[in-house]
């Protein structure tokens, strides 16, 4: 009794859990479609009085050509008895039919915009989520499990819970026949279906637990079809020989995934099928009591043939009632995926600070500042205390992971400092809205991204706002001396650029680096930082933008990160990364005099150009 208590308990508080996701499901459903939703409300309630109403016409049908034969009556009279009856049920059928494909009809529009919906849910609520999120493989699995048939379970939802009304009223409009006549056939042939339902109950939960557990093995499998199809790395997977690796893990990781699918549906099936058997058991022991009445003629044909639909009817709806019930369950099981996934707390809202419009320069200042990644002992940024003055050119250098990037991304509010705070202009970044923070620093990161859209669209993204300006997206192309690839291109600023769409036009790296460059210029903010910028460009081409960068600066305060030296001394001032400190700060010339970690790395580039 003690070891049952604590499984009955478990279970109590997962069905719980599963059904509770069932009224913010409607609700969601609802607001995708509320009309195409009614529609199929309506649908369900006249579909559940149709079936008694055909039973006992038929009833009335085969009662009339009994009567007539009885009585011996001429064709034309009985046909005049009986003729309204079959119209009725034609009437019945045929209304029947037209129903049941304007609910398919319903059902096709509901998925389409129940589906959209989620999707629009999900992409919002990533859109929402600060960063470190998506540096987490567990919320990676996370929204796999949310997006993975969620509007598939949404719709399933409403259509059990149609189902379950439906089969409800068809139901008790049937047991009130069945009780009239015997009230134990009605005990029999319910107390059949309850086995069937447990064991469907059971295998749902299995499959629910069985999907949730190899959410990772899912987005592999997503992301080696990725690595085996897509430009971006088809190039090195040809070079290297890499197919038939991946594809034999590819086809591992499916084998494995249907083997263990097709294991809990033979289960499944077999036990479905036994305790189905009971099921039709009980159906026929009722059938041959029926048969055994009108035989003994205590009832009459037409009796029996609308008690035989009542029998049929009625366990075919307490098992289909059951069967709702029970993917309900399962439904509701992965809906709380979705729920779980939108319920994950956001980013700090802010805005409550009423800020000046975006004019004039802007200074930056760092207190004690520190940040550590998710699951990390060691500081990605530790005890930065820095003031990049109004105007100022500032760069940062430092080798590969000491800490340049994170720093930018703190500064963009992609990151929260886990203790210290940042300033922008006297103002604590941590009370300003994340959007109003990007509003005054434009930047561009060393893995940019490459827009499968036209050019103009490419450059325009680094001011929205401005997005359909021409002349601004002209001028921004023009100080990233990307003019003559404008006019390399067919169609100019709509030349759609990258080659997954019709008509496009792939890039080489120091060209895609000139967009994203233009694309940073295109936003009219008093702070540029501007990471990497030039790594894909040649020498010439870097020393062309360098040549012209204060004067494309000037007036705003700009930060860069390099690891060419020969751009980076072009600064007012430059500070040194390592390990996740800023260990040296001052201009080119105080820190080769200074000796210390920026001259070391200064002397090592420099002898590679002797």
């Amino acid at each position: 009794m003690k070891s049952f208590l604590p499984a009955f308990k478990a279970r109590f508080v997962e069905a719980q859990k599963s059904f509770g996701n069932v009224p913010g499901t409607i609700r969601l459903v609802w607001a995708a479609d509320p009309k195409t939703t009614a529609t199929l409300g309506a649908i369900t309630v006249v579909s559940a009085m149709l079936p008694v109403a055909q039973a006992y016409v038929a009833k009335l049908i085969i009662d009339s050509v009994l009567a007539s034969i009885d009585h011996q009556l001429t064709v034309d009279i009985a046909a005049r008895a009986i003729w309204p009856y079959l119209a009725v049920e034609f009437v019945l059928f045929a209304f029947g039919s037209f129903l049941s494909l304007l609910r398919r009809l319903a059902e096709q529009v509901l998925e389409q915009r129940a589906g959209h919906r989620i999707t629009e849910e999900i992409i919002q609520k990533a859109l929402r989520l600060p960063l470190p999120y998506f540096e987490d493989s567990q919320f990676y699995d996370g929204m796999q499990k949310a997006r993975r048939e969620a509007e598939y379970k949404a719709l399933g939802i409403i259509n059990n819970v149609f189902s379950f009304a439906q089969n409800t009223m068809t139901l008790f409009s049937f047991l009130f026949i069945l009780v009239a006549m015997n009230p134990w056939i009605a005990v029999v042939l319910f107390s059949a279906t309850i086995p069937s339902f447990a064991v469907q109950t059971r295998y749902s939960k299995l499959k629910f637990r069985l999907q949730s557990w190899r959410a990772p093995e899912a987005r592999m499998m997503t992301y080696l079809e990725q690595v085996l199809t897509l430009d971006s790395t088809v190039k090195e997977v040809k070079l290297f020989g890499l197919g038939a690796e991946l594809l034999d893990r590819f086809r591992q990781m499916f084998r494995k995934i249907f083997n263990e699918d097709m294991q809990l549906a033979r289960k499944r099936l077999g036990l479905s099928f036994l305790w189905g058997l009971l099921s039709t058991i009980s159906f026929y022991v009722c059938y041959a009591w029926i048969i055994y009445l009108a035989v003994l003629r205590k009832i009459t044909v037409g009796d029996m043939t609308l008690y035989l639909a009542a029998v049929r009817q009625s366990q075919g709806s307490f098992q289909g009632l059951l069967d709702n019930v029970s993917r309900l369950y399962e439904n509701g099981l992965f809906m709380d995926n979705l729920f779980s996934f939108l319920q994950i707390p956001e980013a700090r809202v802010g805005g409550v600070l009423a800020y000046a419009p975006v004019t004039g320069r802007a200074g930056i200042r760092l207190d004690h500042v520190y940040f550590k990644y998710a699951n990390s002992t060691d500081w990605a940024v530790e005890d930065v205390s820095l003031e990049i003055r109004p105007g100022e050119k500032f760069a940062l250098v430092g080798e590969n992971g000491s800490g340049k990037t994170t720093l930018i991304k703190l500064l963009t509010a992609l990151y929260e400092p886990v203790q210290g705070s940042i300033w922008l202009n006297d103002v604590n970044v941590s009370e300003m809205n994340p959007g109003e923070v990007s509003r005054w620093i434009g930047v561009i990161f060393q893995d940019y991204v490459k827009y499968q859209l036209t050019l103009g669209e490419n450059v325009g993204f680094g001011n929205v706002g401005r997005l359909r300006e021409a002349e601004r997206i002209l001028s921004a192309l023009d100080n990233a001396g990307a003019n003559d690839l404008m006019r390399s291109l067919p169609q100019g600023l709509d030349s759609v650029l990258g080659h997954q769409f019709k008509g496009g036009r792939e890039l080489s790296g120091g060209q895609w680096q000139r967009i994203a460059l233009a694309r940073a210029f295109m936003r009219d903010a008093p702070v540029l930082i501007l990471d990497e910028p030039t790594s894909a460009l040649d020498a010439e081409s870097e020393y062309e933008i360098f040549k012209r960068f204060k004067a494309l600066t000037e007036g705003k305060t700009a930060i860069l990160i390099s690891h060419r030296f020969s751009t980076v001394r072009i600064a007012d001032r430059i500070g040194v990364m390592e390990k996740g400190r800023l260990i040296e700060l001052g201009t080119h010339d105080e820190l080769v005099k200074l000796g210390g970690r920026y001259a070391t790395l200064f002397e090592m580039q420099a002898q590679g150009y002797r």
